[in-house]
């Protein structure tokens, strides 16, 4: 396994290894958000107190879920890159971060459209809304270091060094609904816990998770193979991949 690993963290050895998982990655997050999509937001039953508007927890859910754990993906990536030097490790982080705050985004706009029919408002200063915005400004504060700096280098340390203070912000946005009194509910959908959602709501919910984090590996995956072709540009390996057309 650490030889895999150690492997892994090579550009040239991940470029040609993640080759053969894109395919299948991006057919299981299509397939799963598609199924996901049309079972909740067309088949599930309506919620008893909420109604339809209920629905959108099928978006607003895994947007959350994923704007989370991307961010303490980057920060153990940060935390790689600092101390191992494995550039490949930045590469990711740094592909990572546009998506997670596309996410965080994703999910405070979805919770707002919920709060109004649930709230009778578009925003409160809530302790998991407040937690989740800062989360925003993290990931803005993460992209924007990274073109700070006069030097690539001294952009990512200051990138990781925030995304590994920064993580603190998770447990908070976790727990902040147990600590603190607040207007949100509680977790709607956990994996220790038995659901208290009929599997007819449950179940198109986990495969919208499961969809959503397919995504976002594929998406990374991607653009991290995408970045090692720019940055390894000048290598001989790279202009003998673009010579035969890859």
């Amino acid at each position: 396994m650490w030889a895999f690993l150690h492997k892994l963290g090579s550009p040239r050895s991940f470029y040609a290894i993640t080759e053969r998982w894109l395919p299948p990655l991006w057919l299981a997050a299509v397939a799963l958000i598609l199924v996901g999509g049309v079972w909740g937001l067309a088949f599930a039953p309506a919620d008893y107190q909420q109604g339809n508007s209920f629905r959108i927890i099928y978006v607003h859910v895994p947007a959350a879920f994923l704007a989370q754990s991307i961010f303490v993906t980057m920060a153990v990536a940060g935390l790689v890159f600092m101390v191992w030097k494995i550039k490949l490790a930045d590469m990711a982080a740094a592909m990572m971060a546009p998506l997670g705050a596309g996410m965080t985004f994703v999910a405070l706009f979805s919770g707002a459209v919920w709060g109004v029919p649930t709230w009778g408002t578009w925003w409160q200063w809530d302790a998991r809304l407040t937690s989740m915005l800062i989360l925003l400004f993290l990931y803005i504060g993460v992209i924007a270091l990274r073109g700070a700096f006069a030097s690539r280098d001294g952009g990512a340390r200051a990138a990781s060094v925030l995304a590994m203070v920064g993580v603190i912000n998770i447990p908070i946005i976790k727990f902040s609904v147990d600590w603190w009194y607040t207007l949100h509910q509680t977790a709607s959908f956990s994996i220790t816990e038995k659901p208290a959602m009929p599997a007819s709501m449950w179940l198109p919910l986990l495969l919208m998770v499961l969809g959503f984090y397919a995504f976002f590996i594929a998406v990374t995956l991607t653009r991290t193979r995408s970045e090692i072709l720019r940055r390894e540009s000048s290598k001989r390996w790279v202009r003998e991949l673009i010579e035969e057309g890859h």
